[in-house]
């Protein structure tokens, strides 16, 4: 399960409207999204490649469709990529289970093994995870660096983990 801003599309760095200040260490570029101004990190995009080796990337981000209209031909990632549809009349904390994307990420995850890439947990969404009777792991990204290769070697390393041959 992959979001989108925080992880690909970053910001809390200063004044994102202009295109100087940007990340040093990260490479990427600005660009408007349906007149939204977003820094789009080609770093977490490459990390995203390789993880796709491994995992079947699932959109979880309230982007849904938009992640696909944008983001393969603008970071060159997969095209075709599921993703996730949310309940807009819940509202943001409103699902059952207390994180607004929990009940569809339940839905489509079902008992299968998971990881979720995201800059905003909340602790419904940790007691969720320990109450997965499948392998599940949350990876907290820092929404100025999005996911970065420290975050994205775990997430390989637990996907090989639970590979039939270790491979």
């Amino acid at each position: 399960m992959v979001d989108i801003d925080g992880v690909i599309s970053l910001f809390g760095f200063p004044n994102p409207a202009l295109p100087a200040p940007r990340p040093g260490h990260i490479d990427g570029s600005f660009h408007t999204i349906d007149g939204i101004p977003h820094f789009l990190s080609r770093t977490a995009a490459a990390h995203l490649l390789i993880l796709a080796e491994h995992f079947g990337l699932v959109w979880c981000s309230g982007w849904e469709e938009k992640a696909e209209e944008y983001l393969p031909r603008l970071l060159g990632l997969p095209a075709g990529l599921p993703f996730l549809r949310f309940e807009r009349s819940q509202g943001a904390g409103k699902s059952i289970n207390g994180h607004w994307k929990l009940d569809a990420i339940d839905a489509h995850a079902g008992g299968r093994p998971l990881a979720w890439i995201d800059d905003a947990f909340n602790p419904a969404c940790h007691a969720w995870a320990q109450a997965r009777p499948a392998p599940t792991l949350l990876v907290q990204s820092a929404p100025e660096q999005g996911l970065t290769s420290l975050q994205a070697r775990l997430l390989e390393e637990w996907a090989r983990e639970r590979s039939p041959a270790g491979a």
